[in-house]
This record gives structure tokens, sequence and C-alpha cells, in this order.
């Protein structure tokens, strides 16, 4: 059975993005198309963003009793590896203590 999810937002730049995303068997395929393009783009690794959107459209589903629990398992798990796989960001250093001197 063939599951299809779609969504649109406005990008940074103020573009209009639509974001397909589509389930057959277990495999899950990315596709995303700016209003000025022509094309899909098709994504093997979707963004984190794009991922976080389809677990909350998922979710809205799920609560709804339209999409078995499943499939939010299954994005949920994709989620939580691209977010291991991304690098911690890093803190900015602070200054020690002892760095730091006073004056009388």
């Amino acid at each position: 059975m063939r599951n299809v999810h779609s969504w649109k937002h406005t990008t940074e730049e103020g573009e209009k993005r639509e974001v397909r995303a589509s389930k057959f068997s277990k495999d899950w395929k990315f596709q995303s198309k700016l209003r000025s393009d022509e094309n899909w783009t098709y994504h093997d690794v979707p963004s984190i963003e794009d991922l976080e959107a389809l677990h909350d459209i998922l979710f809205r589903k799920y609560q709804r009793k339209r999409l078995a629990y499943d499939d939010v398992a299954a994005i949920e798990k994709m989620l939580n590896e691209r977010r291991a796989a991304e690098p911690a960001p890093t803190a900015s250093p602070e200054a020690s203590p002892e760095d730091t001197e006073e004056e009388d």
C-alpha cells in the first residue's frame, strides 16, 4: 500500500517549497520542489526539518486514527538516526574565572 504525505512552507528566502514523502512497502522516498522549479528534487537523505515536519503530520493523522503507529515509529527512528549523525553544535568558549582579573 502506498502512502503519500505532502506539505508546503516558505523558505528563509521567501520562496514557497512543497515537500512530498511517500512510503511504499517499508521504504520512504522524499522529494521537494520550489515554486520556481519545473522538476522535483529527490532526496536520498532528507533534512532534519523535513523529517520533523513529516513526523508532526503523521502523528496528527495517527491521533485521528487515519494512520498506523508503525509509520510514526519509522519516522521517529529515522529522525533519531539523523540527529545522532549530525555533529553536535560547538559551544562558544566561556572565560574561566582564572582568566578574568579583578581591578581594585
